[in-house]
């Protein structure tokens, strides 16, 4: 029986395989220590996974809010500061409105006899002020319900006006129709208010009360409309006297006209 001849030896070929991962495949990462507790991280009760979406966080403040926020408080601590303000100033005294006006005279603090003095005379008077404020005077008032003079009038007549709280706007001759009728929609048909031109006025329009007088050059003036509120009636030195039934003439006094009449002081 004969024998083959045994070809060359074969030797295996040798396969470096790594550490597996118990599949056969080598293992892709660091094996990972799970949490404590014994459950794995990031799966939920069921050991299931679960995604987790991403918080966005804003890089700045949202100012819009903040700044809406702060015009609504800016606004009502004006309201109440205004409050304040217009609660402080009604509260004020006639006295202290009247001596806020620019310009203003108080001929009261000057102390003048020749102004303080109410005395009823005949005849035609010698005044400290033109026109004048105050002073002895005739025992007739002139109308004083609002009523327009188109000419001058007595001052003897218009200072008991004075007296019993009205306001006398006189104006220089020669004013310009409009400025005069400006005036005019201030006094006609208020009561304890007259208006007259006046003779030689050194100003464009003045306003006199007992005590108060106010010169300025213009019609549009705000401190004609602040003068009226301030003082019409405030500074009557007769409370309620009558503007009523008095001498409704113009022109200078005459004998004739120291006889009208004298209802009230």
């Amino acid at each position: 029986m004969s024998m083959s001849t045994p070809g060359p030896e074969r030797v295996p070929s040798t396969v470096k395989v790594g550490k597996t991962s118990g599949q056969g495949k080598p293992p892709t990462g660091p094996k990972k220590t799970p949490p404590k507790g014994g459950r794995p991280a990031g799966k939920g009760p069921q050991g299931k996974g679960r995604k987790v979406q991403p918080v966005k966080v804003s890089g700045g403040r949202n100012w819009g809010p903040i700044a809406v926020a702060g015009v609504v408080v800016l606004i009502a601590a004006g309201i109440i500061g205004y409050g304040i303000f217009a609660s402080a100033k009604g509260s004020a005294t006639w006295e202290e409105r009247a001596a806020d006006i620019s310009g203003i005279v108080d001929y009261r603090a000057q102390k003048n006899a020749k102004i303080d003095s109410r005395n009823h005379v005949e005849g035609a008077q010698t005044y400290v002020t033109s026109p004048p404020v105050g002073g002895d005077h005739n025992a007739t008032w002139q109308n004083c319900m609002g009523d327009i003079y188109t000419e001058p009038i007595a001052n003897e007549h218009a200072v008991h006006s004075l007296e019993h709280g009205a306001v006398w706007v006189t104006y220089k001759q020669g004013l310009a129709q409009d400025q005069i009728d400006k005036l005019a929609a201030k006094v006609q048909g208020k009561d304890y208010m007259l208006m007259s031109p006046y003779a030689g006025l050194d100003k464009n329009i003045s306003l006199q009360v007992w005590g108060y007088q106010l010169k300025v050059d213009n019609a549009d003036d705000a401190r004609i409309d602040a003068f009226i509120k301030a003082l019409r009636l405030n500074a009557t030195m007769e409370p309620n006297a009558a503007c009523s039934g008095g001498n409704t003439t113009t022109g200078p006094l005459t004998a004739a006209a120291g006889n009208g009449t004298t209802m009230g002081g």
